[in-house]
């Protein structure tokens, strides 16, 4: 799988730790801070920022790719933004919350769990035609919410701070190039719908222990 997304879309990968697949490897692992870095999010939260996001995307361009994992969704953003998360919801007026929203950024030294590529089995080995992974691949639980785009770059459809546009974005554009909404958006939406889904969980807790 690690190679597929090395021959396929240029991303690099390291092999994850072992596992129950063949040979005992686990799922490769994508390294983060050189093509993209990544917000994540728990997964309730991100259905919400999903529908909230989408209106910013004019027709026509890519979306930035989504994935999910458990209970936790990964976005795609630019390459260095995950440095610029904690000033972000500084600047938006979310630094003064408690912790525990469960709004994460990787960036460089981190890595998450490939997904399995578009147009691949649930399960087995690479479609006939396609890049075959390396001996050893097994397959992990995360799956693409919005896949990549085999062929195109994907940095011009990341969202980007407006000082740090991703490459190939359209000069003098906030954010992503291409139309892609930017950073700001994305992590106000996220702090948004991250609090949305603690305040539900704390309310639902109150209700259950009301009739405990």
């Amino acid at each position: 799988m690690g190679q597929w997304y090395e021959n396929v879309l240029g991303w690099p990968t390291v092999p994850g730790p072992p596992g129950a697949g063949a040979a005992g490897a686990g799922p490769a692992l994508l390294v983060c801070g050189v093509r993209f870095d990544v917000l994540e999010m728990p997964s309730r939260a991100a259905d919400g920022v999903l529908r909230r996001y989408a209106d910013g995307v004019p027709p026509g361009v890519p979306a930035a790719p989504v994935a999910r994992s458990g209970g936790r969704t990964w976005f795609l953003m630019a390459a260095g933004g995950a440095e610029e998360l904690p000033g972000l919801l500084e600047w938006l007026g979310w630094g003064a919350l408690p912790e525990g929203l469960g709004l994460v950024a990787i960036g460089a030294g981190g890595r998450i769990e490939a997904p399995r590529p578009p147009g691949w089995p649930p399960h087995g080995d690479a479609p006939r035609g396609g890049a075959a992974g390396r001996e050893g691949d097994s397959q992990g639980a995360a799956t693409w919410v919005r896949p990549p785009e085999p062929g195109h770059a994907v940095e011009p459809t990341l969202p980007a701070p407006w000082l740090l546009p991703s490459p190939g974005a359209r000069e003098g554009a906030p954010g992503g190039g291409g139309g892609a909404p930017d950073l700001v958006r994305l992590v106000d939406s996220a702090a948004t719908e991250c609090l949305r889904v603690r305040l539900g969980r704390a309310c639902d807790q109150r209700w259950a222990s009301s009739y405990a």
